[in-house]
């Protein structure tokens, strides 16, 4: 059946300054403020905004983020007609390869996405946190006739360099893009959300498949159509909006749930954020424990003291044990006597008795200390501030 906006949700990324929190799991498919993924924001943002056909193209270990998806039930995009589908790279007749980048994972789909002739189709990231009612953007691309539109954020000048910067005319059309510059002449960043109508799409994604380039839309199609005098528009978002792909942004932005003034509220009814849920026992807090500022997660038991932190499902904190300006992923035990400050503890870590991970900020080199995936902290271990520890250790 046809349908006038389809959305593909790039989710193959390895996310490789996640460092320890990547290495075996896909970056969409890290976990995020108590009970979510990444991927749940794009995909809530998708059902929630009446598109209900969304493509998610895996690459980088995805059999975590695939399991999670499923299909679709928790987002309600489990149709008959549409719904979540999805899309690895696959072998066809005239061979195989991966995603060569952005452009080229949407040119390998093109024969799923004419499945349902759109008139318009939206690309994501799988790796922000973010609400976006998506109908609003394909509103104004529709009433300005743009060939693209390109969500940007308002970012401060100082920080603008690390973005793509949009350039434009009094009327939000660009006249320029410039990658990362130096010495930028705005302040408008691509938040890397796109909505295109088809029909041009698809001819420059043929043309760019047919050419040696980095097959990227920033990098490539973008400046292209640029280039060649097509109607580019930029849809300015005012809302909260944070790119994750660094330990500091995903410190930062889960902080940002318990901040005094919350700037991005996941209990706002009026644009709900759905996940898949663990289906466990409600959280108990012993007598002896001390809470305060924080996020405790079903299936939690706190004995111990915790302090401006965010814990996932299935957490033990022992009598004895503190835990402050940390994130814990489901499945983390801290044994009594044990002391876990300004960390990120992966799934199923457990950190020992009388053990002790990072520290409270400061010093030249401080960062937040991370722990990989079912990481043992031996009794009595200490580990610095900016540590990043992950696999085997005997």
């Amino acid at each position: 059946m046809k349908k006038e906006c389809i959305a593909m949700l790039l989710a193959g990324g390895q996310g490789s300054r996640l460092y320890a929190l990547t290495k075996d799991v896909a970056k969409p498919a890290v976990p995020f403020g108590g009970k979510y993924r990444i991927i749940d924001f794009p995909l809530s943002n998708c059902i929630n905004s009446g598109i209900d056909t969304v493509g998610v193209l895996t690459q980088y270990s995805p059999l975590e983020l695939n399991d999670y998806i499923g299909d679709g039930t928790p987002w309600d995009l489990d149709r008959q007609n549409g719904g979540v589908h999805i899309l690895p790279p696959y072998q066809s007749n005239t061979g195989s390869v991966w995603y060569l980048g952005t452009a080229n994972a949407i040119y390998q789909n093109i024969r799923f996405i004419e499945r349902y002739e759109p008139e318009y189709v939206l690309i994501l990231s799988g790796d922000h946190i973010y609400r976006m009612n998506y109908d609003d953007m394909l509103r104004q691309h529709k009433k300005t006739g743009a060939d693209c539109t390109i969500a940007v954020i308002d970012v401060p000048l100082a920080e603008a360099s690390r973005f793509g910067i949009m350039n434009i005319k009094p009327d939000g059309s660009v006249y320029e893009f410039e990658e990362k510059p130096a010495r930028p002449k705005s302040t408008l960043a691509s938040m890397g959300i796109y909505i295109f109508t088809w029909e041009k799409l698809r001819a420059y994604l043929e043309a760019d498949a047919a050419r040696e380039t980095a097959h990227d839309f920033g990098k490539n199609i973008i400046p292209d159509m640029l280039g060649d005098g097509c109607h580019l528009h930029t849809y300015l978002f005012e809302g909260y909006w944070k790119d994750v792909g660094t330990i500091t942004s995903l410190w930062d932005s889960n902080m940002d749930l318990i901040a005094d003034k919350v700037p991005f509220d996941l209990w706002d009814d009026s644009w709900r954020i759905y996940s898949r849920n663990p289906n466990m026992p409600p959280q108990l807090v012993g007598a002896h424990a001390e809470i305060d500022d924080s996020v405790i997660s079903e299936g939690s038991v706190i004995n111990g003291r915790v302090s401006f932190s965010v814990l996932f499902p299935d957490v033990l904190v022992e009598e004895g044990a503190e835990v402050v300006g940390s994130i814990l992923m489901p499945g983390t035990v801290v044994r009594s006597g044990a002391r876990v400050q300004y960390a990120i503890l992966a799934e199923n870590v457990t950190v020992e008795s009388g053990a002790s991970v990072g520290s409270a900020p400061g010093g030249d080199g401080w960062s937040v200390a991370v722990i990989g995936q079912n990481v043992r902290v031996k009794e009595g271990e200490s580990i610095p501030p900016a540590a990043m520890i992950y696999g085997e250790r005997r």
